[in-house]
C-alpha cells in the first residue's frame, strides 16, 4: 500500500476557526497525524456557527474543515503541561491565538522550537506579528482592496462569496511548512518560525490587478464579471441562463467569433490583437451579447467547447458539490491536494482520554486514527 506523503508526521492544532484548521485539515488529508486542541465547554467557534446543523448537533461550517484529527478539550493554563509535552515531540504547531497568549498559559514557542530540533512552528494572524486586531476575512477583504474591485461598476463594494482571505492564508500556511519540512528533511539549516497573516495573503492575492496599478499609476475600479485586461472575458445571458466565455488568446477570440456566427468581428483585423479588443470592448460585448442571447446555455457551451473556447454555465453549489461526484455531508468537499479522508470531524474531546494516556500514539490505538 502507498503511504500517504506526510504519514505519522504529528502535528498538533491550536488554532480555531478557519485559515488555521483549513490548514491543518489539508496536512491531515495528506496523512499527518493531527491532535486539534480545543476549549472546554465550547470548542472551536465554529462549532456554534449555524444552522445548519447535522443530526449529532454538529455545524457545517465545523465540519468543513476539521476531518481527519483527532480532538481534545483542554484549557491552556490548567493544561499547559499536557500542550507543552504534545508539542515537544510534534513536528508542527499550527496556532492563531492573540499576541501574549500562550505566553501567558506558559507555552513559549521559544522554548519549545529550542528544545525540540524538529518542530515547525506556524503562527497565523489577521494584521502580521504583535499586532492585536482581530483577524476575520470580512474586515481583510475590506482593507486589502478586494471589495474594492469586488461588484458591478455602479454597485457598492462586494465581498468574496466564500471567506476567500481565510482559505488563502490556510493554503499559504501549508506551503510554508511543508516547505519547511523539506528543509529540515535534507538537513538544510530553516527557518522554523513561519508567520501567515490573512492581510499578506489578501494582498498578495491581487496579483495582476496590484501590478496594473503599480505600472499605470491609476487605481483599480469594479468590473463586475468583465476582466480588466481581456475582451471578451466575461458573463453573457443566453436563452435560459447565464454563461461565461473566456477568451484568453487571439486564436480563441478568433474562433469564439467563428462559433457564435459573428464572422464580421472575427475577420476585423483592428481586433485582432487582446490590445484592439480591449479599445473596442462596447462593441464587441454588444453584439456577442445579441448572439448568445438566442441560443440556450447547453446549444452555446457544445458549439464553444467545439471550438476550443473556455467557456462554462453559471452553476448552482448544489450543482457543483453534485459535479463532484465524492462529497460528503460528514467528510465535506474531496481533498484538493490527492489526500484521504480517514477520519470524520472529531466531537468536541471526543479523544481526550486516549490522548491524555497516550499522547501521539493515541493515533495508533483503537478509536484513533
Amino acid at each position: 500500500m502507498t503511504l500517504l506523503p506526510l504519514n505519522s508526521v504529528r502535528v498538533l492544532d491550536l488554532s480555531r476557526v478557519l485559515a488555521g484548521p483549513l490548514c491543518t485539515m489539508m496536512l491531515g488529508d495528506l496523512g499527518a497525524h493531527v491532535i486539534k486542541v480545543e476549549r472546554p465547554g465550547r470548542g472551536d467557534d465554529s462549532r456554534e456557527w449555524g444552522p445548519p446543523f447535522d443530526a449529532t448537533g454538529a455545524s457545517a461550517y465545523y465540519l468543513a474543515v476539521n476531518r481527519n484529527k483527532l480532538s481534545i478539550a483542554a484549557d491552556l493554563r490548567r493544561d499547559g503541561e499536557l500542550i507543552r509535552r504534545l508539542a515537544s515531540s510534534a513536528h508542527v504547531v499550527v496556532e492563531n491565538h492573540r499576541p501574549g497568549a500562550l505566553d501567558r498559559a506558559g507555552i513559549r514557542m521559544a522554548e519549545l522550537l529550542e528544545a525540540n530540533p524538529a518542530l515547525v512552528w506556524c503562527s497565523i494572524t489577521g494584521f502580521g506579528a504583535g499586532a492585536t486586531r482581530p483577524g476575520y476575512d470580512f474586515v481583510v477583504q475590506a482593507e486589502s482592496g478586494w471589495m474594492a474591485i469586488t461588484g458591478v461598476p455602479d454597485g457598492e463594494p462586494m465581498k468574496s462569496g466564500v471567506a476567500l482571505v481565510d482559505v488563502l492564508a490556510g493554503k499559504d500556511a501549508a506551503v510554508a511548512i511543508l516547505a519547511a519540512l523539506a528543509g529540515i528533511g535534507r538537513g538544510a539549516s530553516v527557518a522554523r518560525l513561519i508567520s501567515i497573516s490573512l492581510v499578506d495573503s489578501a494582498r498578495a492575492a491581487l496579483i495582476n490587478v496590484a501590478q496594473n496599478v503599480m505600472v499605470s499609476g491609476r487605481d483599480s475600479g469594479r468590473w463586475g464579471n468583465a476582466h480588466s485586461n481581456l475582451v471578451p472575458y466575461q458573463l453573457f445571458h443566453a436563452s435560459d441562463q447565464a454563461i461565461v466565455i473566456a477568451a484568453g488568446t487571439d486564436e480563441q477570440w478568433k474562433a469564439c467569433a467563428l462559433a457564435l456566427g459573428l464572422e464580421r468581428l472575427a475577420s476585423d483585423p483592428a481586433l485582432s490583437s487582446n490590445r484592439g479588443r480591449i479599445a473596442e470592448r462596447e462593441r464587441i460585448v454588444a453584439e456577442m451579447a445579441r448572439a448568445v442571447k438566442g441560443r440556450t446555455a447547453a446549444d452555446l457551451g457544445r458549439a464553444l467547447d467545439q471550438a476550443g473556447v473556455p467557456n462554462g454555465r453559471v452553476k448552482s453549489v448544489l450543482e457543483a458539490i453534485r459535479d463532484a461526484g465524492s462529497a460528503s455531508p460528514v467528510f465535506g468537499m474531496p481533498s484538493s491536494v490527492g489526500g484521504s479522508m480517514r477520519l470524520p470531524p472529531p466531537s468536541l474531546d471526543q479523544h481526550g482520554d486516549l490522548i491524555r494516556r497516550l499522547g501521539w500514539v493515541a493515533f495508533e490505538a483503537p478509536g484513533g486514527a
